[in-house]
């Protein structure tokens, strides 16, 4: 059903079904609000967060919607819709023949932006976080892999990532959810939150660079992504040296892109430490 409904109104029922998220679930819109008080900081009113919070669920349902119809995208509309810049970066980055660790947030849409990054030839693998129940898992991963992106489970070997990095590929990965919960305590908007660095962990140990990317929606459904220059982790130093310069560069990047457009942030559980412990 949801492929057929008109985007227009399909976008109006994403607002109403918000609406009501925002009123309902509790546990999340506490989440919302904590992560957008510390992207904002102290200095924000109460009546700006709880707009922006209630923006972010119609960017959580949007996202959704895209994600059903993906199907029934075809590459003109996708290409119509995607707007880039910085790709040279990404084409840089491929020519050294290591593939790329490409490293993103929740932001704004992944989804059809993936699927413009294949239309330019890109082989993308992403690891992803198996979700209950299994039939639900399965139907999410089929919309996904429609139009030929590769995933793999999180918690799966790392042999595979290798594998696809030494015949050039892209490996995606979102630096802004932990969720093996075996990642780093970083400074995170001026709080302490585990980050993941099972990224950072594969450069070490195949020499492949990092690229930053980033996506947002616009007002009108279309979207824009943008790449950074690449980023080596260094050659000298401790392991533990090392991987701290690639988390730097990374957090440093995702917070400057959420900061942008903080309410297209769609993170719903809390990576501070300080909630993680109580």
């Amino acid at each position: 059903m949801v492929p057929i409904i008109p985007s227009a109104a399909g976008y109006a029922l994403c607002r109403l079904i918000g609406a009501i998220l925002y009123e309902l679930n509790t546990q999340s819109r506490q989440n919302i609000c904590l992560n957008m008080r510390r992207i904002l900081g102290p200095e924000s009113s109460p009546a700006e967060i709880n707009r922006r919070v209630r923006a972010t669920y119609n960017y959580i349902l949007y996202n959704y919607f895209d994600l059903f119809r993906l199907p029934r995208l075809d590459d003109d509309t996708v290409n119509r819709l995607v707007t880039v810049s910085g790709w040279e970066h990404v084409e840089t980055a491929m020519a050294g023949g290591q593939g790329i660790l490409m490293t993103s947030a929740h932001l704004g849409n992944i989804e059809v932006v993936i699927y413009a990054m294949l239309l330019r030839g890109l082989k993308i693998t992403i690891p992803v976080e198996r979700v209950e129940p299994p039939a639900l898992f399965e139907y999410i991963t089929r919309l996904r892999m429609s139009k030929g992106l590769k995933l793999v489970p999180i918690d799966g070997p790392l042999l595979d990532l290798i594998r696809s990095l030494k015949k050039g590929e892209v490996i995606g990965i979102a630096g802004d959810r932990d969720i093996t919960a075996t990642g780093r305590i970083v400074d995170f908007f001026g709080y302490p939150a585990r980050l993941p660095d099972g990224h950072l962990r594969l450069a070490l140990k195949t020499g492949a660079p990092l690229v930053a990317g980033f996506s947002r929606r616009n007002p009108d459904h279309t979207y824009h992504a943008y790449f950074l220059p690449a980023f080596s982790l260094p050659t000298e130093g401790s392991e533990t040296a090392r991987l701290e310069a690639g988390m730097q560069f990374i957090v440093s990047e995702m917070e400057k892109a959420i900061r942008r457009n903080p309410e297209q942030w769609t993170v719903t559980v809390s990576n501070w430490v300080d909630t993680l412990e109580q």
